[in-house]
């Protein structure tokens, strides 16, 4: 299996060099050359195994050869199974709930940092072990995380010998659970920073870093952020187990997917046309709408970054709509240049009419406010009892508007526990949710943190300064 970039410069890699790559040195973002297809057989021989049985039956064609079929099941075993160290802490690992006659919440935050963050960075950092000790190489790790993708990819790299990783967070514009835990893991190699700015400006100083060809070779850079691909990967994973458990392939399913970063929601793209059958995938999102305008208009365009209840999605440029892009467009990596030079000389671009029309034809999108988002969340908990997180409440509100309650199952990915949102919680249900146990004495626990200016420049001399000493 080959990867190519999204923009057509980069040279093509194999599954080692973009795990290890992250971003191409294009700018671009690495898509496999082609999408295995499992055929309906394929699919109903994964009825009945376990979660990491059909991690590896989905991950298998990905890897092409970089690992063996041994190691990569020992890697899965590892991340997914409680009998061989996984730390996710439900025997299905993401388990489905339902909410309705034909409603599902798809639980992915049984994991160790409580996000489903976890599914792809507890297993992306066994790939950074095992790459980096094959070459002999050490990693620095740069991200960006608007509140989950930090915490998880810290859990997953931290105390690894031969990664150092640095990630930055808006200051102020996480909630105190989703900083602390990321500030609280005091390891030598974890730094965590507190930027002067939001999501998007993190963003910005990563690809910056990314986009120094000079600095990026000087400190072996890498991404644990969705921009790379074995981040998407491992989140196909469950898109397969949860519509098997539902009937897969003799029933279609649609899934609503709350997502800023394009990410999770591409992922189910990816299964689509894998052969999974999806019959509908829903764009939730809440004030920072960029992508249900993009659909509405054909007008992709940043916009002001609104703080909400679910901050995870206060992001106004979707780096991984950049993939999305690539296939609507043919995969020609002129009209991806052309795009996103637009984008970064005038901010913002508009789809030929083409693109937007099998986006459209793929896709469909909702936006929902703070105060839908509350009224979703009491109104779920007065009839069944069941708590949410303001995530997916905005994905259940564009379920419900989006998807036709005599069709397929409607399965609303539920992508992070409550409790990582208490204060929201509290104002919409008058409960307070309460943390599990391995994290019952997260708000004493110590906190080490940098604050930093929105510069590159700053950014740069702290990372090579490397971890604490």
């Amino acid at each position: 299996m080959k990867y190519i970039s999204t923009r057509g410069h980069a040279e093509s890699l194999d599954f080692e060099g973009v795990t290890l790559t992250g971003l191409a040195r294009d700018g671009g973002l690495y898509v496999p050359e082609e999408i295995p297809v499992f055929s309906a057989g394929d699919i109903r021989a994964m009825r009945g195994k376990t979660y990491a049985e059909v991690a590896f039956e989905v991950i298998n064609p990905f890897v092409g050869g970089c690992l063996t079929e041994g190691e990569l099941k020992r890697m899965l075993d590892g991340t997914y199974d409680e009998n061989y160290g996984g730390q996710f802490r439900h025997p299905a690992v993401a388990p489905l709930v339902q909410t309705g006659n034909n409603d599902w919440l798809l639980e992915l935050f049984h994991g160790p940092t409580l996000a489903f963050k976890d599914f792809a960075l507890q297993l992306l950092g066994r790939f950074f072990d095992h790459f980096t000790a094959k070459r002999g190489q050490k990693l620095t790790i740069l991200g960006a995380t608007s509140g989950d993708t930090g915490s998880a990819a810290i859990e997953g790299c931290r105390g690894r010998d031969n990664v150092s990783i640095f990630m930055l967070h808006p200051k102020g514009r996480v909630s105190d659970v989703q900083r602390r835990q990321m500030t609280s893991v005091i390891e030598p190699n974890v730094v965590n920073i507190a930027v002067d700015g939001n999501f998007d400006d993190c963003q910005a100083l990563v690809k910056a870093c990314f986009n120094d060809l000079a600095f990026r070779d000087e400190v072996g850079l890498t991404a644990v952020n969705s921009i790379n691909w074995a981040r998407v990967m491992a989140q196909i994973v469950y898109y397969f187990t949860s519509a098997v458990a539902l009937g897969a392939p003799d029933r279609r399913v649609s899934y609503s997917v709350p997502t800023g970063n394009f990410g999770d929601i591409f992922a189910g793209y990816i299964a689509k046309k894998m052969g999974l059958p999806i019959e509908k995938l829903v764009i939730a999102t809440n004030s920072n709408d960029i992508l249900a305008r993009t659909l509405e208009t054909g007008r992709y365009e940043r916009g002001d970054v609104y703080s909400t209840l679910s901050p995870s999605m206060d992001i106004q440029i979707s780096s991984n709509f950049e993939r999305m892009l690539f296939e609507i467009a043919g995969r020609d990596a002129d009209v991806i240049r052309r795009y996103m030079d637009d984008l970064s000389s005038t901010g913002g671009f508009t789809l030929d009419k083409p693109h937007h029309d099998a986006l459209t034809a793929l896709f469909a999108a909702e936006r929902v406010d703070d105060d839908t988002t509350k009224s979703v969340m009491q109104e779920l908990y007065a009839s069944s009892g069941y708590i949410a997180d303001p995530h997916t409440a905005v994905g259940i509100e564009a379920a419900n508007i989006c998807l036709p309650d005599d069709g397929a199952p409607r399965v609303t990915l539920s992508t992070a526990h409550p409790a990582k949102f208490g204060d929201a919680v509290q104002q919409a249900t008058g409960v307070e949710p309460v943390l599990p146990p391995h994290m019952a004495d997260l708000m004493g626990r110590d906190e080490r943190m940098i604050d930093l200016a929105n510069d590159a420049s700053l950014l740069q001399a702290r990372v090579r300064e490397g971890g604490w000493s």
